[in-house]
């Protein structure tokens, strides 16, 4: 079963979430050939698209991708966040997303991410001012709120669908938990119920039927899924499965994860050079081996090699249980 944004209809529920260093053009191509209907980009910054910087020009590129991709952005002035949405708008963008979630303390010292959660006015402007500047459909990423005395993203939620927002995506934890505790579910489910657009529920998804039991219990349109498929792409495809009424497939062998972590790093080294790919893949490396048998040693190894053939030898010597 899909679900859509504007006239864009995906072809499931599953969605990646946006993770700043994670999810990268490499990272979306696996998501979406283990079932994932609707990627994420990593959240890029509105004055680093205003400069023009080439590595961030670079993130706008979705190319060779086969799932559509919502660009991420944040920032904390109206007008450079129209501007900057006007850009990736002008770069293929379909539909652009506003980071109003982000905890990173460098995020918020500025004024954005989940600090936007204690100044709505300027929230606000935001929306209006990102809504009216594109054509594309808008979305909004928010957390519960700033911290337990102030609990507001229903009110941000109706200020979004107010503003013309298509979307809203709720990570029902508070900015002062960061990743802490367990995820409110109850909040996504009393979104749902406060506006009128479609609510996707983030949080707490580390196995397929807990996608299940969160559309179940809440009625949200569509489940984002974020640490939990950190080196286990094999979720996106065991939750499209399941919402789909399907079998879920076997849990991969130690094998299996061996052979996709090398077909990650190779299509990783094919889009950005294997010098980039040593450095960036480690800690995609270190996901992908966490608990199988030899795993810190071979980490330690990962951390050290400097070639292709040094990473297939020890993730081999990982699959062979050597």
């Amino acid at each position: 079963m899909g679900f859509s944004i504007g006239k864009h209809v995906f072809k499931n529920q599953v969605v990646s979430a946006p993770m700043a260093g994670v999810t990268d053009k490499a990272y979306r191509i696996m998501a979406a050939s283990f079932g994932c209907g609707l990627n994420f980009t990593e959240m890029i910054s509105d004055q680093a698209l205003l400069y023009g910087h080439h590595k961030t020009m670079a993130m706008l590129d979705r190319s060779q991708e086969s799932i559509p991709a919502v660009v991420q952005l944040f920032g904390g002035q109206p007008q450079n966040m129209a501007r900057a949405a006007a850009i990736a708008e002008e770069q293929g963008a379909i539909i652009i997303d506003i980071n109003m979630g982000c905890p990173t303390p460098k995020i918020v010292r500025n004024g954005e991410g989940s600090a936007l959660m204690r100044d709505l006015p300027r929230a606000r402007e935001i929306i209006r001012a990102v809504v009216k500047e594109v054509k594309v459909p808008v979305t909004v990423k928010m957390r519960k709120g700033w911290d337990e005395s102030s609990v507001n993203y229903l009110e941000l939620c109706r200020i979004a669908e107010g503003e013309g927002a298509q979307a809203i995506t709720l990570h029902p934890r508070t900015r002062e938990q960061f990743f802490s505790g367990r995820a409110d579910w109850n909040a996504i489910r009393e979104a749902k119920a406060a506006v009128a657009i479609p609510v996707i529920g983030n949080g707490d998804i580390f196995e397929a039927p807990d996608a299940l039991e969160m559309i179940m219990n809440t009625g949200c349109d569509a489940v984002m899924i974020g640490r939990g498929a950190l080196g286990n792409p094999f979720l996106f495809a065991a939750t499209a499965s399941l919402l789909n009424g399907e079998a879920i497939p076997p849990a991969p062998t130690v094998q299996q994860r061996m052979q996709t972590a090398l077909q990650h790093f190779d299509l990783m080294d094919s889009l950005k050079g294997i010098n980039r790919t040593i450095a960036e893949m480690r800690k995609h490396l270190a996901w992908y081996i966490k608990g199988i048998p030899g795993a810190a040693q071979a980490r330690n190894r990962i951390n050290q090699a400097t070639t292709r053939e040094e990473i297939s030898s020890i993730l081999q010597s990982l699959a062979e249980g050597r």
